[in-house]
C-alpha cells in the first residue's frame, strides 16, 4: 500500500473539461494532483442524488415495482425509487416518486442513510427511506415514459426473491438489509 504523504492524501483538482451534460448526468475529465505529487486523470460523473423506499403496507407487505432498465436490456424489480428534482430535498421526492411509481401516500417516514453508489468515478448519493401508514392516492399519476408493474410482495416472498437472485437492484437489497437485516442470513 502507498504510504500518504503530507496532503493526508487528498486529490486536488488542477483542471475540468465538460464531456458531457445531459437531462440526468454531467459528465467530465478532470487532471488531479495525487498524494505523491503527480497528475492524474479523473472521469466524473455527476448525478442530481437519488432516493429510494421500502413501503410497507398496513397488511404487512412491501411495495415492488418491476420496470425495464434500458441500458441492462431487462426488467428489474426494485423498491420505488427516482431521482431528486432540482430543488427537491431527500424527503420530497421520495414522496412524489411513491406516489407516481405505486400509486401510494404513506402517513410515516424515516430516513434510515444515505449511501454512494458508485463513488470511483460518480456522486451519486441515495437517500434511504422506510414509509409506513400507506394508503391509496386519489390523485396519483404516473410519468408517461414509464411503464411499471407495481406488486405487493411478503416478507417471505422478498427474502425468496433476493436468494433466489431475481432480485438484483443494489440500492433495494441495501434498504431492505438496513431495515430487515434479517432477511439477508
Amino acid at each position: 500500500m502507498t504510504a500518504l504523504t503530507d496532503n493526508g492524501g487528498i486529490e486536488k483538482t488542477l483542471s475540468s473539461t465538460d464531456i458531457f451534460e445531459g437531462a440526468i448526468l454531467h459528465v467530465k475529465l478532470d487532471e488531479a494532483t495525487l498524494p505523491n505529487g503527480k497528475v492524474a486523470k479523473r472521469e466524473v460523473v455527476e448525478h442530481p442524488g437519488g432516493v429510494v423506499a421500502l413501503a410497507t403496507l398496513p397488511n404487512g407487505k412491501v411495495l415492488l415495482v418491476k420496470q425495464f432498465r434500458y441500458p441492462l436490456g431487462n426488467f428489474l424489480y426494485e423498491l420505488p425509487a427516482g431521482k431528486l428534482d432540482p430543488g427537491e430535498t431527500p424527503l420530497v421526492s421520495i414522496q412524489r416518486e411513491l406516489e407516481e411509481e405505486t400509486g401510494y401516500l404513506a402517513d410515516k417516514w424515516e430516513e434510515i442513510l444515505a449511501i454512494y453508489t458508485s463513488p470511483g468515478f460518480c456522486n451519486e448519493r441515495i437517500t434511504i427511506f422506510k414509509a409506513t401508514g400507506l394508503h391509496p392516492s386519489s390523485q396519483a399519476r404516473r410519468e408517461e415514459d414509464e411503464f411499471i408493474e407495481v406488486l405487493e410482495v411478503s416478507f417471505n416472498e422478498l427474502r425468496d426473491m433476493i436468494q433466489a437472485k431475481t432480485l438484483i437492484d443494489a440500492k433495494s437489497i441495501c434498504a431492505i438489509g438496513l431495515i430487515y437485516p434479517e432477511i439477508l442470513k
